[in-house]
């Protein structure tokens, strides 16, 4: 009796075990098995290319080789280390120290440790010598590694990816979601002693793709022409954009100082920073285009309207403005192709706040640009009501108001489309899944009307011929643009001796295809204007561009070319001969009138007249028009191009008839 109650007892004890063993505790102590038995590491997913608008590949990802370690089978942690140490490219004693730390942990909280990495996306010639080695408990797998094959180029624009496959900068990390792919796993199962038996796969997928508006070709012309002029000049950095007026597809975006996104580990703040959406400025003379566009537009002031600025200065209390230059009385035109100060500051009094704070909103300022760019600034814009008369004088001149370089540009391609503002873009398509998503235009708003747009372009080219731009002039091209000059805030004060210079402008004037900006931070050497640094600047990222781009000249254009037409008789036997014909430009003008007589009149106001008629000039010296090809009266098509001979004298003027009063 005694052992039987001893016996029901102890398998009543038993099955209780049992019940809270298999019942109460099943479900932590099936966990605590599990991560005692297996372990589960995430494989990062491919990451999808990024092309340029003609399909060449910008980056990409390959498969790199991964080791790792399972501790557990390292017999000798110290040793392996060493061994492992002397393999790599680079290992210091401190690399080789915490290697042999990994190796040694063979218990971790909850389990065995059965997984430690050793170097992730070894290079080929690394994991060859580890192989070599065979080292037990040491093992490979494959991971994807970013690639840049252009290294520097649109670095600040594409980005940098991460030790775990995020992306970290620029378009890899607006866009991480969609060009990531789906993680893989791997499973490492091992047995009571901690030594590893099995390991399953589920490998990683690939991520969509980027098509981009960039062009490889003129992203390099960009920052091959910057980094010239940001050196040659001695300047802390610099930026440019070009960007297509028509869409707001950016084109080429630069920064300098740069950067290479294979190896951005250990580059400087300066140079990782996209200069181009990160950076304000206050703008200067380029923002006068605001102030003349609101002026215009509003019906504040006509082009021909004479400004007095003989003074060459402006007072607000103790505050004294002052032109660079002295001059006389200005037609408005000339406040802007001479870049005057006290006429812009004129008109914007003339203007009040609430239109000139009216017209900054209209241009896009004061809010973010393009969301392709999340960290983009969206710039410093004051309230209307907050504006007094010096607070508006300085910002019709383009001071205490900040701007992005994106922003300014986007800005100019209103003036350069005709009157709206397009939202600048940098993705074109997104492929995903097979599957192709246009990104189309998106117009904003229209900020001004078409006769405004025309009017400024007219003054601005102006600027370029005979203004502050010269040195922005092409040779084969009408350019519109405008110089900015403004001194930096250093330290809550104006820099005597630091500016921030710039130039904006589109080519051709009359049906351009680019809108450029270039702006220098502090150059030390050659010049502190925008006309003498960044416009030259300009000018060779223009015409490099241009010719690239294969647009066809709107100066000097080279002579019709022979083309072949097929007899228009029909023929029995044999296929109609070809037979030269030359294309004329002999059809009259779609208005019914001649030629009007250029001779007598500026370059500018020639190339005014020409344009008002729809056609182009071939221009030779400078100074007056002397001569025209072909002669006042002629009959000439709509398109077609004048050839104009320039001269420092103006031609003489025949004698006038007899009992002629006039």
């Amino acid at each position: 009796m005694v052992a039987a109650g001893v016996l029901a007892c102890w398998v009543l004890a038993i099955e209780a075990r049992l019940v809270v063993l298999q019942v109460v505790q099943h479900d932590e102590l099936s966990l605590r098995a599990e991560r005692q038995q297996s372990e589960t590491q995430k494989t990062p997913g491919k990451r999808g290319e990024i092309y340029d608008r003609k399909g060449r590949l910008l980056a990409y990802s390959v498969d790199a080789d991964t080791i790792y370690a399972v501790p557990t089978d390292v017999a000798d942690p110290a040793t392996a280390a060493a061994l492992l140490c002397a393999a790599f490219d680079e290992c210091t004693r401190k690399d080789r120290d915490q290697l042999r730390e990994r190796l040694s942990r063979k218990r971790r909280s909850g389990g065995l440790t059965s997984f430690q990495y050793v170097k992730r996306r070894a290079t080929p010639i690394e994991a060859k010598r580890i192989a070599a080695l065979e080292l037990k408990g040491i093992g490979f797998m494959k991971e994807s590694k970013r690639f840049y094959p252009n290294r520097e180029l649109a670095a600040h624009l594409l980005g940098y990816v991460g030790t775990d496959n995020a992306g970290l900068h620029g378009l890899e990390a607006t866009f991480d979601k969609t060009v990531r792919g789906r993680e893989g796993t791997m499973l490492v199962q091992t047995d009571a002693r901690g030594h590893a038996f099995s390991r399953l796969d589920r490998p990683p997928t690939t991520g969509g793709s980027l098509e981009l508006t960039i062009d490889q070709q003129l992203q390099y012309i960009v920052e091959r022409e910057l980094k010239a002029g940001v050196e040659a000049a001695r300047a802390d950095g610099g930026t440019a954009v070009a960007m297509d007026p028509r869409t707001g597809e950016i084109l080429a975006m630069a920064s300098w100082p740069t950067f290479n996104p294979n190896q951005y580990a250990g580059t400087s703040d300066s140079a990782l920073r996209n200069r181009a959406v990160q950076d304000l400025y206050e703008p200067g003379s380029t923002f006068k285009l605001v102030t003349a566009s609101a002026a215009i537009e509003e019906k504040v002031v006509t082009p021909g309207e004479i400004i007095d600025v003989s003074a060459g200065l402006i007072r607000f209390g103790s505050r004294v403005i002052d032109d660079m230059h002295r001059y006389g009385p200005l037609s408005f035109t000339d406040v802007i192709v001479k870049s005057s100060n006290v006429g812009a500051i004129k008109v914007g009094l003339k203007l009040g706040p609430e239109r000139m704070g009216l017209y900054i909103r209209r241009f896009g300022f004061g809010r973010a640009s393009s969301p392709d760019f999340p960290g983009e600034s969206p710039g410093i814009v004051w309230d209307p009501s907050r504006l007094n008369d010096s607070a508006l004088a300085s910002v019709s001149m383009g001071y205490q108001i900040g701007v992005t370089p994106l922003q300014m540009a986007a800005a100019a391609s209103v003036i350069a489309n005709g009157g709206t503002l397009y939202e600048p873009h940098v993705v074109r398509a997104t492929v995903k899944g097979g599957v192709r998503t246009v990104v189309s235009p998106k117009v904003v708003r229209r900020a001004i009307l078409p006769a405004t747009a025309a009017t400024l372009t007219t003054i601005m080219e102006a600027v370029v011929v005979e203004g502050t731009a010269k040195r922005a002039a092409l040779a084969s091209y009408t350019v519109a643009g405008k110089t900015g000059t403004a001194d930096k805030l250093v330290n809550g004060r104006y820099s005597p001796s630091q500016q921030n210079v710039s130039f904006v402008g589109f080519v051709p004037s009359r049906n351009p295809v680019m809108t450029v900006i270039v702006m220098v931070d502090s150059p030390r050497v050659g010049g502190d204007t925008g006309g003498v640094i960044a416009a030259p600047i300009f000018q060779r990222i223009a015409d490099a561009s241009l010719r690239q781009m294969g647009v066809t000249p709107t100066i000097n254009q080279p002579p019709p070319v022979m083309i072949a037409r097929r007899d228009q008789h029909p023929v029995t036997t044999a296929a109609a001969p070809l037979t030269p014909a030359i294309v004329t430009m002999t059809a009259s003008m779609s208005d019914g009138g001649g030629l009007p007589d250029l001779r007598g009149m500026s370059a500018r106001d020639a190339l005014r007249e020409l344009a008002r008629l729809g056609l182009t000039a071939r221009m030779q010296g400078t100074g007056v028009v002397t001569e025209q090809t072909p002669a006042p009266g002629s009959t000439i098509e709509p398109g077609a191009a004048c050839t104009l001979v320039l001269n420092r004298r103006p031609p003489p003027r025949p004698a006038a008839a007899s009992g002629d009063q006039r």
